[in-house]
C-alpha cells in the first residue's frame, strides 16, 4: 500500500498542477484525445471522478447527485478546489485499513486495492488527455509511469470490452514508459489535435 500511496500522491499532485496551468479560454477548446469530449467536458469528468470519486470511494460512500451533474469549472477558482480535493482525496487513502476489503460499485463489489490502482490510472490517463488538449505535458517519475503501465495492461483487456479503451496504438521502441501505458490504453502519445 505504501508505494502505491506515494504514486497516487505524485498523480495527484500533477493533476492539480496541469489543472492550474489552464486558463477560462482553453477550458472552451472542443478538441481532447477523448473523441466526443471538449476540454471542459473532459475536465469536469476528470475532476468529478479523480478527487471526489478517489475520496468517496476511500470513504465507501456513493457520490451524491449534486456533484454527478455539476460544472466544476464554472467555479472561476475550480483549479484551486480540484487541488483541495485532490488533497483531502489521497488523505483518505492515507490509512492501510481503507485498501482492505472491497468496495461497492453499485451492485458489484471489488477490491479497495483494484479500485485505487484504476482511480491511478485514470487520474494519469485523463490528466494526459486535458494536459495535451491544452498544451502542456503531463509529467511522471519513471517509478510511477511504470506502475501507471501495470496498472493499464491488467485492466486493458477488460476495458476493451466496455469501450473503455480504444485499441492499441503502436509506438517505437524508443517510447517512454509512460508513453506505452498511453498507447496500451489506446491513445496515440502524439497526438497534437485538430
Amino acid at each position: 500500500m505504501k508505494n502505491e500511496h506515494a504514486h497516487m500522491t505524485e498523480v495527484a499532485a500533477e493533476a492539480a498542477r496541469i489543472a492550474r496551468s489552464i486558463s477560462a479560454e482553453q477550458l472552451d477548446a472542443p478538441s481532447t484525445p477523448c473523441g466526443d469530449w471538449d476540454v471542459r467536458g473532459l475536465v469536469n469528468h476528470w475532476v468529478l471522478y479523480t478527487s471526489h470519486g478517489l475520496e468517496h470511494r476511500a470513504l465507501r460512500k456513493d457520490l451524491p447527485e449534486e456533484l454527478t451533474g455539476r460544472d466544476f469549472t464554472a467555479d472561476a477558482d475550480w483549479a484551486q478546489q480540484y487541488a483541495g480535493q485532490l488533497d483531502r482525496a489521497v488523505a483518505a487513502w492515507a490509512d492501510p485499513a481503507v485498501w482492505e476489503g472491497e468496495i461497492d460499485l453499485g451492485g458489484s463489489a471489488s477490491a479497495a486495492s483494484e479500485i485505487a490502482a484504476m482511480l491511478i490510472a485514470e487520474t494519469a490517463l485523463h490528466g494526459w488527455d486535458v494536459a495535451r488538449a491544452v498544451g502542456e505535458e503531463f509529467r511522471l517519475s519513471e517509478e510511477a509511469a511504470v506502475h501507471v503501465l501495470g496498472i493499464v495492461d491488467g485492466m486493458a483487456a477488460l476495458y476493451r470490452q466496455y469501450d473503455g479503451f480504444a485499441d492499441e496504438v503502436t509506438v517505437p521502441a524508443s517510447a517512454s514508459v509512460f508513453e506505452q501505458a498511453l498507447a496500451h490504453s489506446g491513445r496515440d502519445p502524439q497526438w497534437t489535435g485538430a
